[in-house]
């Protein structure tokens, strides 16, 4: 959620005719998000792979 904040507001649309200071200001924002966006997915995919090995186990442990 954060990544999608930089991506959104921080960064957002750059401007047309935009000066350097702008444009390496853009560009640091939108590395930001995009490092924040793809840790998120690791994050959300390790925490869906600990519930299913969690819920397989539990599973197993009543039997």
């Amino acid at each position: 959620m954060i990544g999608l904040y930089y991506l959104i507001v921080k960064a957002g649309i750059p401007y047309q005719d935009s000066t350097e200071e702008l444009r390496i200001k853009y560009a640091i924002n939108m590395g930001i998000s995009e490092t924040l966006i793809i840790n998120g997915f690791y994050v959300f995919v390790l925490g869906l792979i600990g519930k299913i090995v969690a819920f397989v186990l539990g599973l197993k442990k009543h039997n």
